[in-house]
């Protein structure tokens, strides 16, 4: 029987290679280029054989092409990645359902893994990562050379076990290490109450597969108990997610015009996605908090409704991570995660390394909410008097708002970008209302 040499396999390896090459080309590359890469495909080719050949250890092909596809991709940009097929299943099962892990989005920035936003009320935002943090080690182990898809598989696991990370933060003179307990990342993404009766709130931690229609079952679930007035949605720490979602959540505020729009090397690869017309919705007042961690899909929604002057946007300047990534799936089930395109607000404006610009600059700052501070000095009330006239009996849904009022004092007073926001979108109503008297 002809058993291949080494020589032949990699003679033909280089041969599906030039054809793989030349059946994805575009007209419009010259032929010099096209020499140039044959060439360049070739001394790959020699460099696999001359290593399976003569390197120290046996060389298991299949992994060092992976790593080589990797590597290539890795080249590139931060978000272009190739996923080997558990890592694709991860991802799809990401978007659809929930997986264990710490919650933190990374990206590759100036070369170092850095973290783009922790998503609200998981392990990682517990335990007080940060936008910029660069992770330096995961279990003691180096992250140089580490792209985002190796460094998130590292920080998954087990639900209830534990992983150590080294963190640099600005400010900070030696590394911190942090240790972090896995728990399960929930599918939900959509969180809503009434801040006071009719003045509503709405946080947003990722854009998943039924991120819009859970938001508006909330809202209308929150207007049936009282009109709503008003609205904060808080994108803060919100890492992004699927482009359709983020285009369906700004469409629920929009009725016509813009919402964003794509370009791309290629015709195909820009695209223009549309608001359409809600009926008879009401148009409360809309105020947008936003933050460093605000990246992607969070800066779509916040850039279409300042640009349509729909709301207003208050907080910090947002991550700035304005490309598109097209997921292709390959034929053994791995993926390719590839930039595309980038996003463009409707008046014009790239989002890609520049971010939102609020219209209310507000840094955080951080303050020991009521519930934890231990020495807090009492406030004399009248109940507290001697001989004090006794309440009279109030209905069930005015002890009901001063539940919720006293819940909305004590997180004003430790969420300053919050209060800043429920101020201004009660002025707004109040100057709606005066519009509409003085018509």
């Amino acid at each position: 029987m002809f058993q291949p040499s080494k020589r032949f396999f990699f003679f033909f390896f280089t041969l599906f290679l030039l054809n793989v090459y030349n059946s994805t080309v575009h007209a419009e590359i010259s032929q010099s280029e096209k020499e140039a890469t044959y060439k360049q495909l070739e001394i790959f080719s020699n460099v696999l054989s001359i290593l399976q050949q003569n390197y120290v250890e046996e060389i298991d092909t299949r992994e060092v092409l992976s790593g080589a596809i990797r590597g290539l991709l890795f080249s590139l940009d931060p978000h272009s990645s190739y996923l080997p097929p558990e890592g694709f299943k991860e991802f799809q099962e990401e978007t659809r359902g929930s997986f264990s892990g710490i919650g933190i989005e990374v990206t590759i920035k100036n070369d170092l893994l850095t973290i783009v936003s922790p998503i609200a009320d998981t392990p990682a935002d517990r335990a007080g990562l940060k936008t910029n943090d660069i992770i330096i080690e995961i279990n003691g182990e180096k992250t140089k050379n580490l792209g985002p898809y190796e460094a998130i598989k590292k920080l998954r696991g087990p639900e209830g076990s534990e992983v150590s990370i080294s963190i640099h933060r600005k400010g900070l003179d030696e590394l911190k290490k942090i240790v972090i307990k896995r728990e399960i990342i929930p599918l939900q993404s959509v969180r809503a109450e009434f801040l006071s009766p009719g003045f509503a709130y709405a946080r947003i931690t990722s854009f998943q597969s039924h991120t819009a229609s859970d938001l508006k079952v909330k809202l209308k679930e929150l207007n049936r108990k009282h009109p709503l007035n008003g609205l904060v949605l808080d994108l803060r720490n919100n890492p992004g997610g699927l482009l359709h979602q983020a285009v369906s959540i700004s469409d629920i505020f929009l009725d016509k015009g813009t919402i964003v729009y794509t370009k791309g090397r290629k015709k195909d690869q820009n695209t223009v996605f549309t608001a359409h017309n809600n009926g008879n919705m009401k148009k409360y007042p809309l105020v947008v908090l936003v933050n460093e961690g605000s990246a992607s899909a969070s800066e779509i929604v916040a850039g279409a409704i300042q640009a349509h002057k729909r709301g207003i946007i208050v907080g910090t300047q947002t991550f700035g991570k304005g490309s598109v990534q097209t997921i292709i799936p390959l034929p053994d089930g791995a993926g390719l995660r590839m930039t595309t395109a980038k996003y463009y607000t409707p008046d014009d404006k790239s989002i890609q390394a520049q971010g939102i610009t609020p219209d209310v600059e507000v840094p955080f700052i951080a303050c020991i909410p009521p519930e934890k501070k231990s020495s807090k000095k009492k406030i004399l009330k009248e109940a507290d008097l001697k001989n004090h006239l006794p309440a009279t009996q109030i209905a069930e849904d005015k002890v009901d708002n001063h539940k919720t009022a006293d819940k909305l004092e004590k997180r004003l007073q430790y969420d300053n970008q919050l209060r800043t926001a429920y101020n201004i979108l009660k002025s707004l109503n109040l100057f709606s209302e005066f519009k509409a008297d003085n018509k």
